[in-house]
């Protein structure tokens, strides 16, 4: 395709440069990119893409958009809460660039549906924020002979890189093995510095671009770190796995598996032990009511606990328990009656066994957490 009039006038600064000019503007504009999540790292990468005139964007999302969403996703504004994302994207994707097509997958991801999006796309970009879904995606990836440029973030830290099987290692060659289930939190649960989302991402864009035109070093075999608070980059050298069971040099994976079960999440099924060791919220605030004197204790961080509380809670978080050192429980002896609690309640159960197994005896969690406080008890405490 060539370039219009229009199409020169808007993308001048990319002509005049000499890697690009006209003949790569045009593999620009006739390139299809798929981006995986309209968050905060997809806001970013489909920004800029659109901006330098990407032929075709699909973008994956199942999600809406929520007022939490706007401190990083930048894609998105409060006109367009409680929107799909993928809509929403495609509207500020429109403003931007009107001459692109855009595509929408308004669907999770999954090992039925991968294969059959990402076929029709020259380049794959993950901006999503779980293991399940990198697996799938580098798996789809390397069968299909496609590029995956990835990008990770959380807290003040970023990761960058590029995979081709063709070309260098995979994702798998990095990470053989998911991390256990909970030991690595996402940035719901850990937190992330909105404009680390900008940096990550646009450099993710840029090797998009750069894939695209077949110019300069991409980071094939290459790991990019990126240290916010510090403002520093670091780079790992990346080999191929000889023995990896996707690219290595006797596969053994030929076809996309359940990758919820690969990662060890599997839907969780409420024990009888579990049952037995957790209470109610209004049971709890009951309790607080009738003035009987139990402990309630909050397992949360510090940070969760300066953003909201319920009146009453003492502060000792779950790594303190975990240590099982009496010295953090001063002031509670082994009959006093407990309740703890923490965002959504899975924390809570952990500290609840964790004081059992110290020799606890009157120990509950209560189910939900904070956010079923907000949701039933008191909605003047903040969910976040």
């Amino acid at each position: 395709m060539a370039l219009n009039p229009e199409q020169i006038n808007r993308y001048s600064r990319h002509l005049l440069l000499p890697e690009v000019g006209v003949e790569g503007q045009e593999q620009i504009c006739n390139a299809r990119v798929l981006v995986i999540g309209t968050g905060g790292l997809g806001s970013p990468i489909g920004l800029y893409l659109a901006a330098a005139g990407v032929g075709t964007l699909g973008f994956i999302d199942f999600d809406v958009v929520d007022l939490s969403n706007l401190q990083r996703q930048v894609m998105h504004g409060e006109s367009t809460v409680g929107h799909l994302k993928v809509d929403s994207a495609k509207n500020r994707i429109a403003d931007i660039n009107s001459s692109i097509e855009v595509v929408t997958y308004n669907e999770r991801l999954t090992a039925a549906n991968a294969m059959d999006i990402f076929k029709d796309y020259d380049i794959i970009i993950d901006g999503t924020d779980n293991f399940p879904t990198r697996y799938l995606t580098n798996d789809a990836c390397v069968l299909l002979g496609k590029p995956l440029v990835y990008g990770s973030i959380l807290r003040f830290e970023g990761q960058v890189s590029v995979f081709d099987a063709a070309r260098g290692p995979c994702y798998r060659c990095l990470y053989p093995e998911p991390p256990p289930p909970g030991l690595v939190p996402n940035c719901a649960e850990g937190g992330v510095l909105g404009v680390l989302c900008a940096t990550v991402g646009s450099l993710q864009a840029t090797e998009a671009l750069k894939l695209i035109l077949g110019k300069g070093d991409t980071l094939i075999g290459r790991f990019m770190l990126f240290d916010a608070l510090g403002m520093k980059f670091r780079e790992m050298k990346l080999r191929k796995d000889e023995n990896c069971p996707i690219c290595g040099d006797n596969p053994t994976i030929s076809e996309l598996v359940d990758y919820e079960q690969f990662c060890g999440i599997v839907p969780h099924e409420e024990s009888p032990e579990d049952s037995a060791l957790e209470i109610d919220a209004q049971l709890v605030k009951d309790k607080l009511e009738g003035g009987n004197g139990f402990r309630l204790i909050d397992v949360r961080e510090p940070s969760e606990y300066q953003i909201c509380k319920i009146e009453g809670a003492t502060l000792i978080p779950l790594g303190l328990i975990q240590e099982k050192n009496p010295a953090h429980l001063e002031g509670i002896t082994k009959n006093d009656e407990i309740v703890v609690h923490c965002k959504a309640g899975v924390r809570s159960l952990k500290a609840a066994k964790a004081l059992k197994e110290m020799g606890f005896t009157n120990v509950k969690s209560m189910r939900g957490g904070i956010e079923e406080w907000s949701d039933r008890i008191d909605p003047s405490v903040p969910k976040y």
